[in-house]
């Protein structure tokens, strides 16, 4: 390890294990937002021509980080009820059309939020939290309707709205620090605003459109998710993380690495070595025994050098399913439109679902639309990821729906199953109702307007662990959201100096790391719980609830 000092007597640590010559940003002293903008210059200008950004361990000033810690910012239940909501049709068809919508709900925090940089995890920190939603409902075409942390469509709009929920997590009880989603709403600190717009962002006003769930029918039981993650690797960076709503039968899994390079203005970043993707279980109900493996694409931060920063997304999303109990299986490839060098970004999506049978391997090649014949298309979907997405039925059969539901060779109406007295009041209300499958007939696959981030629910910190996110980088986000941005600095770099130090010490002894949560074996990019893992999750699923919850007993203590 190695530790130097910048210009403005702000101690910049670098890891000399880290693979790659080691880059260094010394606080310029300027805290403005132009300040912060020559040091974010300076970063991409040594950060040139580097293989992997994501592989270098870097200590940055603390006023170019958000206030919050990765493992918390990071995952990929921005929208829990969209989630939980997999497992609610008899038809395989449509519970893959359910995947569908919850890949493009997951990161909603890169379309009405910011893009920051949150804190670098250590090595054992350990971050776990819950939801407790309402359930998801259908229309009479079957179109999704979630009833909480929506806007109205119909409420006037002023350019792209955004209500900044990319941060926010509550806290279960009282306790310092960030408390509520409503105080996201102001401008960070530590980050300028960066969400591309033709007009100003009217946070007010759309804070005034946001439903909290007052939409959900009197009465009707809430969904709770949990959600558990661990840094299980420092070289290189590596998360391991599962979620589950049980009471749907739904589980996620999976192990979290990226790699990252500037090319040109734009940071590109695509799945490390070790992320395979995401893995959904469905372990009962409708769906049991069915998998759905979830390939990522490629993403890239735009707008460096202007400090106004946004996303776009390239290559391919592939879902495969697995599991279909009449071995014909569906699989879906969504691909994300490359943008233009020189137009304004359109952000559009098409793709097509199709199907294949147990031990077919040809479909393995189809990596995008074109790529599939049309006799194995059963849908397409096209639309605007950052927006609405339509999708349709082609006219040819589709022989696994037909094996579901009935006899006849094409599928004009799908009557769903008699809804299982066991589920939530929520459920059997989404079932009751036919669901329109009419070829040629475009429906909405999903309004991504109208929907925002759903915050997490998470202990206080006087009763998390020391390795939790929250309670390891408490000094660093209290002295962020003071604007003490030395403070800040010499905190962090504190942590991450006694992380070296036992790494070093851990070296020394022969001593090998060990995650708590997780499993070690990650070869094929699945996370296992550990049975201290386990604990974690049936804790969260037993902690203090104000709503009934389907499928659980109500604790209020």
């Amino acid at each position: 390890m190695a530790s130097k000092t910048a210009a403005a007597d702000t101690p910049i640590v670098v890891d000399d294990e880290a693979p790659g010559p080691p880059i260094s940003v010394p606080d310029s002293g300027e805290h403005s937002e132009g300040g912060k903008l020559k040091m974010i210059v300076g970063l991409v200008k040594k950060a040139l021509g580097v293989k992997d950004i994501a592989a270098m361990r870097l200590s940055l000033p603390a006023s170019l980080l958000e206030p919050v810690p990765n493992l918390e910012y990071w995952g990929y239940l921005d929208r829990p009820d969209v989630f939980a909501s997999i497992n609610d049709s008899v038809d395989p068809f449509v519970r893959m059309l359910s995947v569908c919508r919850f890949v493009f709900t997951k990161d909603i925090k890169f379309i009405h939020g910011r893009v920051v940089k949150p804190y670098n995890s250590v090595l054992g920190e350990h971050f776990r939290c819950h939801w407790d939603v309402p359930s998801a409902t259908y229309d009479e075409a079957g179109s999704l309707i979630c009833h909480a942390h929506t806007t109205d469509p119909s409420a006037p709009s002023s350019g792209v709205t955004s209500i900044e929920t990319d941060t926010a997590s509550v806290r279960s009880s009282k306790s310092t620090g960030r408390s509520s989603i409503l105080a996201s709403g102001a401008k960070s600190p530590s980050t300028a605003a960066t969400t591309p717009q033709d007009g100003p962002i009217d946070v007010a006003a759309d804070m005034s459109n946001l439903s909290l769930g007052s939409g959900t029918p009197a009465g009707d039981e809430r969904i709770r998710v949990v959600y558990v993650t661990e840094q299980v690797s420092h070289h290189p960076p590596i998360s391991s993380f599962y979620a589950s709503a049980p009471s749907r039968h739904v589980e996620i899994s999976g192990v979290d690495q990226i790699s990252a390079k500037v090319s040109g203005t734009t940071l590109r970043v695509s799945p490390g070595t070790f992320n395979k993707g995401l893995f959904v279980n469905i372990t009962g109900g409708f769906g049991e025994g069915e998998s759905y493996h979830i390939t990522h694409p490629v993403a890239s931060v735009n707008g460096i050098l202007r400090g106004s920063f946004y996303v776009t997304v390239g290559d391919s999303c592939i879902i495969t399913q697995t599991g279909n109990k009449h071995g014909q299986n569906y699989r879906a490839i969504l691909e994300y439109k490359e943008e233009g060098w020189i137009s304004k970004a359109r952000y559009l999506v098409e793709g097509v679902i199709h199907t294949y049978h147990q031990g077919e391997t040809a479909h393995e090649k189809w990596l995008k639309v074109k790529d599939v014949p049309k006799g194995k298309v059963v849908a397409v979907l096209e639309g605007c990821w950052r927006g609405v997405i339509k999708w349709k039925k082609t006219g040819r059969p589709d022989p696994a729906a037909s094996a579901e539901s009935s006899p006849a060779p094409s599928v004009s109406h799908l009557s769903v199953a008699a809804p299982n007295p066991a589920l939530g009041s929520g459920l059997r209300s989404a079932m009751s109702s036919k669901v329109n499958l009419a070829a040629d007939d475009w429906q909405v696959l999903l309004d991504l307007t109208t929907l925002r981030q759903v915050p997490k629910v998470v202990r206080p910190i006087e009763k998390q662990e020391a390795y939790e996110s929250q309670k390891l980088w408490e000094k660093v986000t209290s002295h962020l959201l003071g604007k003490r941005f030395s403070e800040a600095t010499n905190e962090k770099v504190a942590i991450e100096q006694r992380q070296r130090d036992i790494a070093a010490e851990r070296k020394r002894t022969g001593e090998v790391f060990v995650p708590a949560l997780f499993k070690e074996d990650i070869s094929d990019g699945q996370a296992r719980l550990t049975e201290h893992g386990s604990k974690a999750v049936q804790e969260e699923l037993k902690a203090p609830a104000s709503y009934p919850l389907e499928g659980l007993p109500v604790s209020s203590s």
